[in-house]
């Protein structure tokens, strides 16, 4: 019964959205009430959120035996959907009396009607004027574009992906043990729709899908150009091996507590901030991912983890309320939201307005998201607490959203904002560099050394786009999206040698090269990749941030990051040699064998980061012209205003 039930509430979602597209305001009031619809029959045959048991009653011999839910909230629901349908109903009725007035009215045909020969009387003349005038022009449809294109498609579908998904994984809660292949499958599909939209992004430009089909800036735009491409791809790949670690991680209480519709509910939130092309709809993804990472953090209800959530949350919110106060600040401004329009008209208002206020009041909001020194204590703080693959997910996604939103408001938006804060910028990513890998040296738990790396990490990405040009926010970007594999992939070796050693401090770890040679190798490759040495991919971005430093004549942010690097390697070392190269004193310290579910993603993001590092010339090619797009944003303008503004 409940998969019938299912099925009516993906069809009702599905009609919803595509009423509530429309731009006649009686399919989006249809649209509504069709969501709402929607969700009362998905919270009646989803259950009371504490108790797991769903309202409707199971068929079968055991039916009358099995719990029931309490029947207050069942009569509440069914109560809401009466009501739901009622309104339904009347909007019917009302769409069908609008549509026939509109059929019976002779208006427009009194207007093309051909003019009387006969004398116009005098008290007439305004009404004959009026006939003689042709049709008036359709000023909702002169509002309207053009059906978009195949490809332009390709835009929203990464968000649509993850959303879809995620609500099939709530729908069906039974059998749980289901949600892991379907979450797999659709992260899968989620690389491969990346993977289409970042190869139509660098063969043909930046592409763009408005909402409703309504004229830009009028309607919330979702852009892809290959800055954001790049990252959702990236994401995409980070998320699908995640997705694959997890079958060793997630337990069935962890799947029963919602653990995989919360990473399809982070994807749709980072997708999302990574191809719009709205500011506030930017704010918006941010809300989603942000409420999604609470549920993941606290899976498992541990104290630590409640601790950590709150020390998480407090500078999360403290930020988010910061990006929205700029956000009004900047509709007041310009009187715009789309990205590509604030673009356009921040030249003509820097004159006269103080734009380097609202500049720095988004520097200072994705600062916090990004964890940059100063407002980084949050990260090493909350990062450790829940399990493995949240931790990796975090480490390599969230922050990057903040990084990413900088160097887009930042670059495209503000450059010459940028230019002014550049100095201010350049300190704050030398202070997080050095800050975070002297922290790294003074733990021994193996997951806040990683959460300090990250810190240090966003100070290298901040110094690239404080000194900007090519090769300095195209540093930022590489550096970017070769921590999201790094980060990620050690996530996992701490995760796999807390099991094959018991514990997670280095002071207790030790002799894991003797039990499994192979992860030893894996973990020592993605220490020197984080490390910047080379052949790995941390070189290349590491080679790019200090020549365009020098270039300017920073030469004490090239020595700031040179010394980040160098203290990193002896993070990294020290952390190999005390976990794996030193000699176990514990019993059991024979070798033994790991899952392919735990060591394959840990291979293939090592193997990504080798290749990147030994073939880095496909990659740069593209941050280069991702570099370049930002820096001269006519390609993205014209694609959100084809016909010119």
């Amino acid at each position: 019964m409940e998969a019938w039930f299912a099925l009516l509430v993906g069809i009702f979602f599905s009609v919803a959205v595509y009423l509530m597209l429309s731009k006649f305001i009686i399919r989006v009031l249809l649209g509504v009430a069709v969501l709402g619809n929607a969700v009362n029959l998905l919270i009646f045959t989803g259950g009371r959120l504490t108790r797991d048991v769903p309202p409707v009653i199971p068929e079968g011999a055991d039916a009358l035996a099995a719990p029931a839910a309490n029947a207050l909230p069942q009569a509440l629901i069914l109560t809401a959907i009466v009501i739901s349908f009622s309104f339904f109903a009347f909007l019917l009725v009302l769409s069908w009396r609008a549509y026939r007035d509109l059929a019976t009215d002779n208006t427009d045909e009194m207007r093309v009607a051909e003019p009387v020969d006969e004398p116009v009387p005098r008290l007439d003349i305004d009404r004959a004027m009026a006939a003689s005038i042709s049709p008036s022009a359709d000023l909702s449809a002169a509002l309207v574009q053009a059906p978009p294109t195949v490809a332009a498609w390709l835009v929203i579908l990464p968000v649509a992906w993850c959303l879809a998904i995620g609500a099939l994984l709530v729908m069906l809660r039974r059998p749980i043990g289901i949600h892991p292949a379907i979450t797999i499958i659709g992260l899968a599909g989620l690389v491969l729709v990346n993977g289409l939209l970042l190869k139509e992004v660098a063969e043909n430009g930046p592409l763009t899908m408005v909402m409703g089909r309504w004229l830009p800036p009028f309607g919330i735009a979702f852009t892809a150009d290959l800055t954001g491409a790049l990252f959702a791809f990236a994401a995409s790949l980070v998320a699908l091996v995640a997705g694959v670690f997890s079958l060793g991680d997630i337990n069935d209480s962890g799947r029963r507590y919602g653990f995989y519709p919360l990473l399809m509910l982070l994807m749709a939130g980072v997708s999302g901030a990574f191809l719009t092309g709205d500011i506030f709809n930017l704010y918006v993804w941010f809300e989603v991912l942000l409420i999604s990472s609470f549920g993941l953090l606290v899976l498992g209800s541990e104290p630590e983890q409640i601790d950590g959530t709150v020390k998480y949350g407090f500078l999360n919110l403290v930020g988010t309320t910061l990006f929205l106060i700029a956000t009004g600040y900047l509709y007041a401004v310009f009187g715009t939201l789309n990205m590509a329009d604030i673009a356009r008209k921040a030249e003509g208002l820097r004159d006269s307005v103080p734009l380097v206020t609202l500049a720095g009041l988004f520097t200072l909001a994705f600062a916090m998201k990004a964890a940059a020194f100063p407002v980084n204590f949050w990260l090493p703080a909350s990062y450790h607490t829940p399990r493995v693959v949240v931790s990796a997910l975090f480490g390599g996604l969230l922050t990057k959203v903040g990084v990413y939103a900088l160097v887009r408001v930042m670059v495209m938006l503000f450059p010459v904002e940028r230019e002014e804060l550049s100095f201010i910028l350049a300190v704050a990513g030398a202070l997080t560099m050095i800050v975070g890998v002297l922290g790294a040296m003074a733990q021994t738990d193996f997951r806040r050394i990683l959460g300090y790396l990250i810190v240090s990490g966003i100070g290298s990405m901040l110094a690239g786009i404080a000194v900007g040009g090519p090769g300095g926010i195209g540093g930022a970007i590489f550096y970017a999206l070769h921590s999201m594999l790094v980060i990620t992939g050690l996530y996992f070796a701490s995760g796999i040698a807390m099991r094959l050693g018991g514990s997670a401090s280095i002071a207790t770890l030790a002799g894991l090269y003797r039990r499994h040679a192979g992860f030893a190798a894996l973990t020592l490759m993605l220490c020197f990749a984080v490390s910047g040495l080379p052949p790995f991919s941390g070189f290349w971005p590491k080679v790019m941030l200090v020549k365009a430093a020098l270039d300017i004549g920073a030469w004490w942010l090239a020595a700031a990051l040179l010394l980040a690097g160098f203290l990193t390697t002896i993070v990294t070392g020290r952390l190999f040699l005390l976990a794996f190269w030193r000699e176990g004193t514990r019993a059991g310290s024979e070798a033994v064998s790991l899952s392919p579910a735990a060591l394959a993603p840990l291979a293939v993001l090592t193997g990504l980061t080798l290749l990147i590092g030994l073939y880095p010339e496909p990659l740069l090619a593209m941050i280069q012209n991702a570099a370049a797009g930002l820096a001269e944003p006519s390609a993205y303008v014209n694609s959100v205003f084809p016909g010119g503004p």
